[in-house]
């Protein structure tokens, strides 16, 4: 069995900090309080109350009979984090980060986002604690995701919408750090995958591990037993990371996650970042990363706002390199067929992310065995992609 706890801020070789000396010791401060927090019993009843009472949880673990009929092999259940306050995961992390910042005494929070959920998510929270709140979004998503747009700024919070290099969300993760290092006094970044500098990817794990405490136990009252399978999506890996947690320790569950094949593996416009991804150093961790041989940060293209990045989280890394778990590319079209299929037949509409993790549950189930078990996590609701799946298939629903 491996270890997947961080050590020395590293996950084997992965994860580090490499950020400016300016941020250093706020990167200290940040992990000192979350040290103490964690296991402070105020913060954690706190927490745990803002999860039940204000997020919705537990999430439910659905058991989907038709999907299962259909496909004609192993037994499919779906953890629904789109039920969740927001419609996606990103809320568990962000509860306890902005709670975390109020803590600190902070009084702004700001963060980077792609699809727009983890946006949302932290302007619902600094919402609710009032905060000061300040999101920072690639010009090309604040086009696809317009409307999430018009949420965060319902919510109370000023967008961002950055237009340096691709204008997507590495480009948005660029300029919430550049505003964290000129303002670390009063804010604190809300980073939003288990990606970034020590002890950022195991923060946000830690809060999404929720996901699989709670689907283990679940799976264990229905069923008497675990999984065989569990998939998730992986853009930065927050979401895959805490549908796999507590389950790591489990050698007999298979762990995969499905990330963004685009247009295909082997063409240009592709986000497969374990697929076609090599060792490197970026947003202050090392990891690995779609790059020139240079070891500049290439392109990448997705359908998904959410997983149009170019690198994975350090943990993710390492659980590949270790063979724990495995990642698989699914395209556009195969994530599109996904998203009409769960939409059609159990009435789920999911998000376009989430829909990759289905088209791989598609792949695999009829090839397992009646009495075998797949958990496949629906990571968030697929309102916001509606509209731009209508385009893909060539409907403009604004006509």
């Amino acid at each position: 069995m491996i270890s997947n706890e961080a050590k020395n801020g590293r996950f084997g070789e992965f994860g580090g900090q490499y950020i400016p000396e300016t941020l250093m010791n706020e990167i200290h401060k940040l992990e000192e309080a979350y040290e103490h927090y964690k296991n402070d019993p105020e913060f954690v009843a706190e927490l745990d109350k803002l999860n039940r009472e204000y997020a919705g949880r537990p999430s439910l673990l659905y058991y989907a009979e038709k999907m299962t009929r259909d496909l004609g092999g192993a037994k499919i259940y779906l953890k629904r984090e789109d039920l969740n306050h927001t419609g996606s995961h990103k809320i568990n992390n962000v509860l306890g980060q902005v709670l975390l910042a109020k803590k600190m005494g902070k009084t702004r929070v700001i963060a980077e986002t792609g699809a727009g959920q983890h946006g949302v998510a932290t302007a619902t929270a600094a919402a609710l604690m009032d905060m000061e709140c300040e999101i920072f979004m690639g010009e090309e998503d604040t086009i696809r995701q317009a409307l999430n747009v018009y949420r965060m700024e319902l919510l109370g919070a000023k967008v961002h919408a950055v237009k340096t290099g691709t204008r997507v969300l590495k480009d948005a993760v660029n300029e919430a750090m550049r505003e964290w290092v000129s303002r670390v006094d009063d804010t604190l970044y809300v980073l939003g995958s288990v990606m970034g500098p020590h002890p950022f990817p195991t923060i946000v794990r830690d809060f999404q591990s929720v996901i699989s405490k709670e689907s283990r136990e679940q799976i264990l009252e229905v069923e008497g037993r675990l999984p065989d399978v569990v998939i998730a999506c992986v853009g930065g890996g927050s979401n895959a990371i805490g549908s796999f947690y507590e389950y790591i320790k489990d050698d007999g569950v298979r762990l995969i996650g499905c990330e963004a094949a685009g247009k295909g593996v082997d063409t240009p416009e592709n986000a497969a970042t374990m697929a076609n991804g090599t060792k490197g150093i970026f947003h202050g961790m090392k990891s690995l990363f779609c790059q020139d041989e240079y070891g500049q940060i290439a392109p990448v293209y997705s359908i998904s706002a959410g997983l149009d990045y170019p690198g994975i989280g350090p943990e993710h890394a390492y659980l590949a390199e270790t063979g724990r778990a495995e990642y698989v590319p699914i395209t556009d079209e195969e994530a599109v067929r996904a998203f009409e299929y769960l939409s059609r037949t159990e009435g789920i509409i999911p998000a376009i992310e989430s829909s990759h993790a289905v088209a791989h549950v598609m792949k695999i189930a009829p090839e397992m065995s009646k009495d075998s078990i797949i958990i496949c996590t629906i990571s968030g609701r697929g309102d916001k992609d509606v509209a731009a799946i209508a385009r893909y298939r060539g409907v403009d629903i604004y006509e």
